[in-house]
């Protein structure tokens, strides 16, 4: 009897402390994103693929061109959604190498070129390529529970706060893991890591939106700027590698248009400190056209078209939502009148 009572007792404030922390995270201006970006939802677009028919465009590459192309005005000017494969974080070129290697896919990818990332390295065991290549693992390896679980998680996800747990270790989760992680007591040890706000809203099919709060109020977007900042000032991060980077996608991208893929390169906005480290560390006569000089594909830099420019990213680095719809529909439209992707709403 004591039993029964004890674990009556054990599951009230059980309830009662989680909905506690869920009511608390609700009441607070924390960004938190519902919705997971993991390698379960990445997978299930990726599933996709093999179906895809040569109308179809895929978009690959870090977060610049997820936060900043918007698939809704793409559709609703096209007829057509793209599968959204960009990963924040990461290099390209492994989820490029897959896409031309493990499938027969002859549309279009679309690659988004952050100079930072694309051209960091090819080390598999670096960040920018372990992470996506970890989706890439993923989807090739998961099973039906796995699949399963990710279809049960999703209601859950989109319901509880205090479950949200991004696979990004630097990002400030607010699942008890996450917490106990960032927890240090006394002197020893390095020093924590600045966390990252989670500063963005992410769909199903991985469709995705700065969060209003991050463009409103400065102090979060202030937190994702020091965050950046500390890694851009961090002594032991290795330089860039453009000839490896740029030789390992030369490969692929010859394998895919030699098989009748369409290719086309994207380098997305930035501005304040990033734009200008940019410009002095990894500009484009040295990164850049050496490598659209190689390919001879459609290749769109915002600084290169006064429709694209003139945008002021909240932390330096992503386009705040709206402007990511104009950016979008101009990038769109540019895209048609040089032929460069297909309408279905004028076939």
């Amino acid at each position: 009897m004591q039993l029964k009572t004890s674990l009556v007792v054990a599951a009230v404030l059980g309830f009662a402390l989680l909905g506690g922390w869920e009511l608390y995270l609700r009441s607070t201006k924390k960004t938190i994103t519902l919705l997971d970006d993991d390698s379960a939802l990445w997978a299930a677009q990726r599933h996709r693929v093999p179906q895809l028919d040569d109308d179809q465009v895929v978009i690959i590459g870090s977060s610049r061109i997820l936060f900043d192309v918007q698939l809704d005005v793409w559709e609703e000017k096209t007829g057509i959604r793209p599968v959204e494969l960009a990963t924040v974080g990461s290099s390209p070129l492994p989820i490029f190498h897959d896409l031309v290697n493990n499938t027969e896919y002859t549309g279009t990818i679309m690659v988004g070129v952050t100079p930072g990332l694309f051209f960091s390295t090819t080390y598999p065991k670096a960040q920018p390529w372990s992470w996506p290549q970890a989706r890439v693992d993923h989807y090739h390896d998961r099973t039906y529970a796995d699949r399963t679980n990710h279809l049960l998680s999703i209601p859950l996800q989109k319901s509880l706060y205090f479950i949200s747990a991004e696979e990004d270790e630097t990002s400030d989760n607010v699942d008890l893991k996450a917490i106990l992680s960032r927890i240090h007591i006394g002197p020893r040890g390095p020093e924590p890591e600045i966390p990252f706000p989670q500063f963005s809203e992410i769909e199903t099919d991985r469709s995705l939106r700065m969060t209003a709060i991050t463009a409103q109020d400065t102090s979060v977007a202030n937190t994702v700027q020091r965050a950046w900042l500390s890694i851009l000032m961090d002594p032991d991060m290795p330089p860039p590698d453009p000839e490896s980077t740029t030789a390992f996608f030369l490969k692929d991208a010859r394998k895919f248009l030699g098989r009748g893929g369409k290719l086309i390169m994207l380098r997305c906005p930035s501005s304040g400190p990033i734009a200008e480290g940019e410009s002095k560390f990894l500009n484009r006569a040295g990164f850049w056209d050496p490598l659209i000089d190689s390919l001879q594909v459609p290749a769109y830099n915002y600084l290169d078209y006064p429709q694209l420019q003139g945008y002021e990213c909240p932390e330096w680095s992503h386009l705040k939502y709206e402007d990511a719809l104009t950016f979008t529909d101009d990038l769109v439209e540019i895209m048609l009148e040089d032929k460069t992707i297909t309408n279905l709403k004028t076939q």
